[in-house]
């Protein structure tokens, strides 16, 4: 039971990395839309890199339910693949929005951060 109780502190602590980075992405892609200065090839990996930690917290929240035969709260699993489909939205809609790139990657980090905060106040 060690291991599996430690997969499930993994998850709950890895919620920050979630939360943070993508909040991170979202503001500083919303900075790059005011501010051209800021924009780089940076945010698109740290965008990228945020947006994955969503689909590894996700596997980790399946391995560590299906190790330790529990159950999560309903809408924590439902706020969880609202945010994998909200990762593809985002992505598919890149090339219609590309003169609003920017703003549709502002909007999807905070949307994801947002996700992420209430999927964790459901563990209160």
């Amino acid at each position: 039971m060690g291991t599996t109780a430690t997969l499930l502190e993994f998850h709950r602590g890895f919620a920050w990395v979630v939360v943070i980075g993508n909040g991170l992405a979202g503001l500083w892609a919303l900075a790059a839309h005011f501010q051209p200065a800021v924009r780089s090839k940076l945010l698109w990996w740290f965008t990228i890199a945020a947006e994955v930690s969503i689909f590894v917290q996700v596997t980790l929240g399946v391995a560590a339910v299906s190790s330790l035969d529990i159950e999560a709260p309903k809408f924590h699993q439902f706020y969880g693949f609202v945010a994998l489909i909200t990762v593809a939205i985002v992505y598919s809609y890149r090339h219609q929005l590309a003169k609003q790139l920017y703003l549709l990657y502002a909007g999807g980090g905070l949307f994801l951060m947002g996700l992420g905060i209430r999927s964790m106040i459901l563990h209160r």
